[in-house]
């Protein structure tokens, strides 16, 4: 499975919702996924990919990493896959 697909299935159980219900331009907002939604998708993907999201709760639009839609998540996930590699 590739880190795409496995974003959008993560997230897909966040938002309780079928993974093909979910386009790329979706913001997390969109799909009803609140800030504990939120952390939890973000524990899930660190878990599913072995990585640290540059994220603080108190501040979500603060880091670096793009939570904007779910096309700039996979993007985010995937350049931490790749820096750590």
């Amino acid at each position: 499975m590739d880190a795409g697909a496995k974003v959008i299935e993560i997230i897909a159980e966040q938002a309780v919702i079928d993974p093909s219900d979910i386009n790329l331009d979706h913001s997390l907002e969109d799909l009803g996924i609140d800030s504990l939604g939120l952390v939890e998708s973000i524990f899930a993907i660190e878990e599913a990919f072995d990585i640290a999201v540059p994220f603080n709760a108190n501040e979500p639009s603060a880091g670096e990493f793009d939570f904007s839609s779910v096309a700039a998540i996979i993007a985010a996930v995937e350049g931490l896959v790749r820096d750590k590699a």
